[in-house]
């Protein structure tokens, strides 16, 4: 079967080849691959070298955001023939640590957890994949296409997730939210806010391309430029570009008793000069908390797969701008102006 393989930081080395079929080893559910999405954290892997190869392997399958259809599934596994399904991308460790022994693989306490298409373990990135029924979830047919974006969008449930349980601690609740970064990751974390009722903001660098009217269309409020200078009050603040300094403007703005969630992460490497005690100051006299999250446990795939299915298909399909084949996943790395979603579709 075919199947797209990499060495982690040989850009050069992305291959289409040939590979034996799964083994049964793998998961007891097989699955007919249909599309794969394509992150930044794959940039990383092929050309910055992050990513480890499975054990006594010089190559990996890589690919961890999954759609695929069931092919062959037991009686007893809880799935169907011609299921839509999307993998989960982390194992837990070995030991395993308190917090994998309870399914919370994502807070790992050891660091021992592997992960499929990025940490020693064969992605989705082929034409048949294997997966086991526990660390499978079915997503609502009518999604089509548009359940490819269950991964990325699992990684903000969970952010809304500690978000919300956060804002137990006191009786206020949140009014407005502000999501900074109108990419993928960021325009799911708008879609989520406006399901919860919140009157949202969408705040990126640059207006290119369909964001605003995707941002608009959602019933959010689109910005461009500095955040100091949107005139939002937020409550709440989901971070998804990973740049370091804006997460100290962002202390400057929201209001009393705000949550920020920080879910993404620059390989800038830039230098910047922080007044730190006055952000200091501000986070401890207005109740700030700033917290940081990462990868997703089953439950907020499962969380994702409702609000996947609640949203409006038609949205979500604007999401996805363009689509490759297998052979072209090395031009799917590299980031057009338009782009939002690149897919790459594994029949092709």
């Amino acid at each position: 079967m075919k199947a797209i393989t990499v060495v982690p930081g040989k850009p050069d080395e992305v291959r289409v080849e040939d590979v034996p079929e799964p083994s049964p080893e793998q998961g007891s559910l097989l699955v007919e691959g249909l599309l794969l999405g394509i992150c930044g954290t794959d940039a990383d892997i092929v050309d910055e070298g992050y990513g480890w190869l499975p054990p006594g392997r010089d190559r990996m399958v890589i690919g961890h955001e999954s759609l695929g259809v069931v092919v062959e599934a037991p009686p007893d596994s809880g799935f169907a023939l011609g299921d839509h399904v999307s993998g989960i991308v982390r194992r837990p460790d070995p030991v395993p640590c308190p917090q994998c022994a309870v399914g919370e693989w994502d807070f790992c306490g050891n660091g021992r957890y592997t992960e499929r298409g990025i940490k020693q373990l064969d992605g989705y990135g082929s034409a048949l994949w294997r997966v086991e029924p526990e660390f499978a979830v079915r997503l609502d047919p009518a999604l089509g296409d548009c359940g490819v974006l269950l991964e990325p969008a699992s990684v903000l449930a969970k952010a809304w997730e500690q978000t919300d349980r956060i804002f137990t601690r006191a009786s206020a609740r949140p009014t407005t939210a502000l999501v900074t970064g109108a990419g993928p990751i960021g325009l799911l974390a708008a879609l989520m806010g406006v399901q919860r009722g919140l009157d949202v903001h969408v705040q990126d660098l640059n207006d290119s391309g369909d964001k605003p009217a995707l941002v608009r269309d959602l019933g959010a409020t689109f910005g461009v430029g500095d955040v100091r200078g949107s005139g939002v009050r937020p409550d709440v603040v989901i971070e998804c570009t990973g740049h370091g300094p804006l997460v100290f403007k962002l202390a400057e703005i929201v209001a009393p008793n705000a949550v920020v969630c920080l879910a993404g992460i620059s390989n800038s490497g830039v230098t910047n000069t922080i007044p730190t005690d006055d952000v200091n100051k501000k986070l401890v006299l207005e109740n700030t908390v700033l917290f940081g999250t990462v990868n997703a446990a089953r439950r907020h795939y499962e969380q994702a797969a409702e609000d996947l299915a609640r949203a409006d298909h038609g949205w979500l399909e604007r999401l996805i701008t363009r689509r490759v084949p297998m052979d072209a996943y090395a031009d799917a790395l590299v980031k057009k102006d338009e782009d939002v979603k690149v897919v790459v579709d594994l029949r092709a």
